[in-house]
């Protein structure tokens, strides 16, 4: 049966508060993106369980309702109809809740969006560190031969210039010229200063100075440091802004330019290196004090409490606490098991929800969303599940808390930051039984207590009967169609009963549902599916349809065909914030389009520039509808080859 849009638009805003509970509404591909005035006058549940609604979400101030391609515009059209309000951009419904958000939280924000750009270079660093140094202790004579030596000198590549990582994604974020913000990462380094981390063995007279306007200024470089590189390019983006705005056109080109590297090196040296520099050091002690603290206690207080800075969207305040850990001189990134640790317990919370849950959307959600924590990512299974029900939650906080303490005692060390769960195994090496000790005691305390605190509410299991019965009847209604069907035209139901196939619509290196890097898609929550990692920027239609919704990002498509699959093609992680720049779409919502047409082009080096990963979700929306799916193959793919099978007939 189609969706009734109007009902769903109706019903959704019925439990959000009245009309001046709204700021601002916009959608993208999958979802409704609202900002609220107060959360707490929203009927959180009451939005969940609304037909069409396939789960909701708070972060970074917006409160996301997950609909899916193809239906979530035409909600959208509905729910301004109903509720009055005018249509906005992502960008003002960003900007409306940035605006909402305390000065903290923006900070946080602002460190996460620096940092998680990174993330990709410092974990492929931090494996291939972790791997080199177990080849050298396994195998002593290549630890002393020139493999050893060049693949040693790759892996710490990153860490050695991490300001200049860092520098060049702060620019990009605090909107200044990301090469002048890599100028002063590399100022920051110049191998004309003294290496940071050989300066705590000398005396204090025997440190070089240049005395300039009256001050000295130590000749000493930031290796290690994380902290003041970011002030800087902040600074650095400032005065590029406002010489940008008071320079005259005919000389901003070169005189902009020189004045910010200019000003900004000089006050980093002299004033933002030191002071930072050294507040960073005690930030890192107080960090380390904190998880070592009362034999660790500290890190069992840690690690209960680290669930809870997911909620409130400010975890990646750890990334410059992890990355200052592992910049040190031989240093270890010893916050990683309390991360571990708190992320695999509340996955397991979810898996034991999902097992025990009688509601088949509870499980649908809760078990899929447990293995996506396994890999560490775990806002699924925390804002999908664990939160919503409370008691998972406070299990997963109690079996992290244990984990982290033995991580504690332990002393377990990683080379790397942002790799948490099963994976965390490449990156903690030297401490391999310690770290399967860590995640079965975190596993088995909050799976145990989930399944014997935790219990389905009776009208749940209520909902769960109420929508057996109501599959059932509709089944029964079906078979009853088809029948009828059957006996008018055996020849339609022969024609239907061919196996339909979904083609690569990229060429690329196909990647399994959980493994692309997006909870939403991750969890399956808009349908199975697979990823993709792009070779080329072309999309092509992936069989004969009709397209049935593109955005106007041009990021995302939707197309609907044999068997009326519904099938999401969507290029990139949160390239909806590129809006279109790099994209070109060569179809019309409503263009019907055949196998190996091109739908789509972008580009693949601008979307990686600006932060984001270029992995395209290929997913089947409506995969419920169908009682098998197959993927049938992962790997390198051509554009068009079968990577996709499912059953005729519809459940």
């Amino acid at each position: 049966m189609a969706m009734d849009y109007a009902k769903c638009a109706k019903e959704i805003f019925e439990n959000l508060g009245g009309r001046e509970n709204l700021v601002s509404a916009a959608h993208c591909a999958t979802r409704l993106r609202l900002v609220t005035v107060d959360n707490s006058k929203i009927d959180m549940k009451k939005l969940e369980n609304i037909d069409g609604v396939k789960g909701v979400f708070s972060n970074n101030g917006q409160l996301q309702l997950i609909i899916g391609t193809g239906t979530v515009n035409k909600v959208y059209d509905e729910f301004l109809k109903v509720s009055g309000m005018t249509a906005a951009t992502k960008e003002d419904v960003k900007a409306a809740a940035a605006a909402k958000q305390p000065v903290f939280k923006r900070m946080i924000k602002s460190l996460g969006d620096v940092f998680v750009p990174i993330l990709p270079a410092i974990v492929a660093s931090g494996l291939m560190m972790g791997l080199v140094e177990a080849l050298g202790k396994a195998i002593p004579s290549f630890a002393e031969g020139d493999w050893y030596g060049i693949l040693d000198m790759m892996a710490n590549t990153a860490f050695t210039f991490l300001p200049i990582l860092i520098a060049v994604s702060a620019a990009r974020v605090f909107g200044g010229n990301i090469f002048l913000g890599a100028v002063i990462g590399m100022v920051m380094i110049h191998p004309n200063l003294l290496n940071a981390w050989s300066v705590g063995t000398m005396a204090a007279e025997d440190i070089p100075v240049w005395h300039l306007f009256g001050f000295p200024i130590r000749q000493v470089g930031y290796q290690g440091h994380v902290i003041p590189v970011v002030i800087a390019v902040w600074l650095m983006s400032r005065i590029e802004k406002w010489l940008h705005q008071h320079v005259p056109e005919m000389i901003d080109l070169f005189v902009t330019p020189l004045c910010t590297v200019l000003a900004t090196s000089f006050i980093t040296l002299g004033l933002i290196g030191p002071v930072f520099s050294t507040a960073e050091n005690y930030v890192l002690d107080f960090a380390g004090w904190i998880i070592t603290v009362g034999y660790g206690i500290g890190a069992m207080i840690m690690g209960g409490l680290y669930p809870l800075t997911v909620v409130c969207g400010i975890h990646h305040m750890y990334n410059v606490i992890e990355a200052g850990m592992l910049s040190a001189e031989g240093g270890l990134n010893i916050w990683m098991p309390i991360a571990s640790a708190a992320n695999f317990a509340q996955g397991a919370a979810c898996l034991a929800v999902g097992l025990k849950a009688k509601n088949m959307k509870t499980k649908s959600v809760a078990i899929p969303s447990s293995i996506s924590s396994a890999l560490g990512i775990t806002e699924p299974a925390i804002f999908g599940v664990n939160l919503r029900f409370g008691k998972p939650l406070i299990c997963g906080i109690a079996g992290g808390a244990a984990g982290a303490l033995l991580g504690s005692l332990f002393h377990i060390g990683a080379t790397s930051y942002g790799v948490t769960g099963l994976p965390g195994f490449l990156i903690t090496l030297d401490y391999t039984l310690q770290y399967a000790i860590v995640l079965a005691v975190s596993f088995a305390v909050s799976f145990v207590l989930t399944w014997f605190v935790w219990k389905e509410e009776p009208q749940e299991a209520q909902d769960a009967v109420q929508s057996h019965a109501a599959k059932a009847e509709k089944a029964v209604q079906g078979h009853a169609a088809k029948a009828e069907k059957a006996a008018q035209s055996h020849t339609a139901e022969s024609a239907n009963a061919a196996e339909k196939s979904i083609f690569a619509p990229v060429k690329g290196t196909v990647i399994r549902r959980e493994e692309i890097p997006d909870e939403t898609f991750a969890s399956g929550i808009l349908g199975d599916g697979v990823g993709i990692e792009p070779e080329t920027g072309e999309v092509s239609a992936p069989f004969d349809g009709v397209i049935s919704s593109v955005t106007d990002t041009c990021h995302a498509v939707g197309i609907t065909g044999p068997g009326e699959m519904e099938v999401l093609i969507h290029v990139g992680v949160d390239t909806v914030n590129m809006k279109g720049d790099g994209f070109q779409l060569l179809i019309s919502q409503g263009d019907r389009v055949t196998a190996g047409q091109k739908l789509m082009t972008f580009d693949i080096e601008k979307i990686k520039a600006a932060g984001y990963h270029t992995t395209t979700a290929v997913l089947l929306t409506n995969s419920d509808d169908y009682p098998a799916f197959r993927v049938l193959k992962t790997g390198r793919t051509d554009a068009m080859e079968k990577i996709i099978t499912i059953e005729e007939g519809r459940v």
